[in-house]
């Protein structure tokens, strides 16, 4: 885009500024939700939640599975980066 096209759009730089930064918040965001280490630390909450009997078999195998996709998303990197770090 050429200098007029940036001046003509000039009133609108707060719009375009306030998208970035939503963009970014939203990219962390993901980043941390399917970051493996994070749905491992949830896994094991999880188990902890079955054995104190918090909740039941069935809960735990649909919340389990729900976990286990989002840890094979975040282990194939196509949520953020792919820049994961393990524990």
């Amino acid at each position: 885009m050429g200098l007029i096209g940036e001046v003509l759009l000039l009133p609108f730089a707060p719009v375009r500024g306030s998208a970035w930064a939503i963009r970014q918040v939203l990219n962390e965001a993901k980043r941390i939700y399917y970051d493996p280490a994070t749905v491992r630390d949830e896994l094991a909450r999880l188990e902890e939640r079955l054995e104190s009997g918090e909740i039941d078999e069935e809960e735990f195998d649909q919340l389990e599975d729900d976990l286990i996709d989002r840890l094979e998303i975040g282990m194939r990197g196509n949520a953020g980066t792919g820049d994961w770090t393990t524990r």
